[in-house]
Parts: C-alpha cells; sequence; structure tokens
C-alpha cells in the first residue's frame, strides 16, 4: 500500500536537494534530480534530460559579483497520484544584492528506480529587484 506521508517527504527533500546543490553551484548533482526524460523550462530557456540542463546550466556568463545565493521554498502543495505527482510551491531568493527574485516551482514529478525526480520543472519569476545581480527573468 502507497505511502502518502513517505511520498510527500521524499518529494519535499527532491525539492531541497535541487536548492541546496545549484546554490552551491552543484549544477550535475542538481542536473541529477531530474529524470532521464526530464524538462527543466525557465525564463528564456528549456532543456531536456540531466546532461542537457547541466549544459544549459553551466553555459553563459555569470555577473562575478554573485557570491551568495540562496533559494528559500515554501508552501510547497503536493497531489500523489500512484507513481506520479504534481507540485507546485513559491520561492525567494537572496543575493549578495539582498532579496533578489521570487516566483514559483510548477513541477510534474514521476517516480523512478531512483526515487523520485522530475518530469518536468516550469520556473516563472513574479518579482526582480532593480538592483538583481541575474539577468532580467520577470516572466509575469
Amino acid at each position: 500500500m502507497p505511502d502518502l506521508a513517505a511520498d510527500r517527504d521524499a518529494i519535499r527533500d527532491l525539492l531541497a536537494r535541487y536548492t541546496y546543490n545549484g546554490d552551491r553551484g552543484r549544477i550535475a548533482e542538481l542536473a541529477a534530480c531530474f529524470a532521464q526524460d526530464g524538462v527543466l523550462e525557465y525564463p528564456g530557456n528549456e532543456a531536456q534530460g540531466p546532461a542537457a540542463i547541466e549544459r544549459a546550466l553551466s553555459g553563459g556568463g555569470r555577473d562575478p559579483r554573485i557570491t551568495f545565493v540562496r533559494h528559500h521554498i515554501t508552501n510547497p502543495m503536493i497531489a500523489v497520484a500512484g507513481d506520479a505527482a504534481a507540485a507546485r510551491s513559491y520561492f525567494a531568493v537572496h543575493s549578495d544584492a539582498g532579496p533578489d527574485h521570487s516566483g514559483t516551482y510548477d513541477d510534474e514529478l514521476v517516480r523512478t528506480a531512483q526515487g523520485w525526480r522530475f518530469a518536468r520543472r516550469r520556473v516563472r519569476v513574479d518579482w526582480q529587484a532593480e538592483r538583481s545581480l541575474f539577468r532580467r527573468m520577470v516572466t509575469r
């Protein structure tokens, strides 16, 4: 019999692993949070599969003034249906500039042999500080 509490806990762990690895620049570990055909959609880009996600997030320039990044995830709503799940959560990002940007994650998840993974993660940015050190990303 499925254990809904254990599934939700494992999904919350996946959300945290994505965030912790991204904040620490461990892009391969972040990409490993995706299923083999998983998709990451974020402002201005989309990549499918862990290798492509790693390349997409490793390419391009990053403002050298960014030395501190922390994503804070709040209010995750998780609905589990067998070996599939959906999650929606808010995020707020702090950087060297202070409060930097915030938005939502809309996730489709799948249970794999390695545990829960993102089948699709859509990132939407609702607000971005004028002094942000990140490229302009507001999508709403």
